[in-house]
């Protein structure tokens, strides 16, 4: 298969297993450091697991977002809210437009590198908090990219409408390592398995069978 596609990758669940699964396509995979609490650890997993299978990886620094965006992500382990998703309080973990800025980038990086693809997993967990992860911001953004690049490039969002349990277990099927990935939102040294992020890695898990010891 053609190498075509520059995915965005984290470092968590989500995008390590789109790493996997579309390893024949992925040509490269781009990391952004935006002053998030997680970055660093996030970052980790995302070396690691290219390195592990040969896709070239870059480190783009945004952290002008941290310094001028408000968000409780950006603010500290202590501004991180506790509970579920749905919960109101989550909200304040939105990072204003953090995807239209990091796919405008990649969107950027990907035709400098002579690709033909973008490729972000944001999925249905995401829709209830993050307007930057819904089908219509995701079909909205996918026009930009193409009209704004010379080559048409396409914004490809596979796991749109799948949920992070579903995603868990495709990665469990491809044999994904999830103890190289991160999720915790406070950015400690293990997750802290209160936050949201974290309530729903659990979750996901747990619907795919899977144990990790000391996550």
């Amino acid at each position: 298969m053609v190498k075509d596609t520059l995915l965005v990758l984290s470092g968590g669940m989500d995008s390590v297993t789109m790493l996997w699964e579309y390893a024949d396509t992925i040509a490269a995979a781009v990391t952004f450091q935006y002053g998030s609490n997680h970055n660093r650890r996030e970052a980790e997993c995302a070396r690691w697991n290219c390195k592990r299978l040969g896709i070239k990886w870059y480190e783009i620094d945004l952290s002008f977002m941290g310094k001028y965006f408000q968000s409780s992500l950006l603010s500290g382990a202590d501004a991180i809210p506790e509970g579920n998703y749905d919960d109101e309080n989550m909200r304040s973990t939105v990072v204003p437009f953090r995807n239209g800025i990091m796919l405008s980038v990649a969107a950027g990086l990907a035709e400098s590198l002579g690709l033909k693809n973008v490729m972000i997993a944001n999925h249905s967990g995401d829709h209830a908090i993050y307007p930057d992860c819904r089908p219509e911001f995701i079909n909205s953004m996918g026009a930009a990219i193409a009209d704004g690049t010379y080559e048409h490039l396409q914004l490809l969002a596979p796991y749109t409408n799948l949920s992070k349990g579903e995603i868990a277990l495709r990665g469990k099927n491809l044999g994904v390592d999830y103890s190289h990935t991160y999720s915790c939102y406070k950015g400690g040294e293990h997750h802290c398995g209160k936050c949201g992020t974290c309530v729903e890695r659990r979750e996901a898990l747990e619907f795919a069978g899977i144990v990790l010891d000391n996550d």
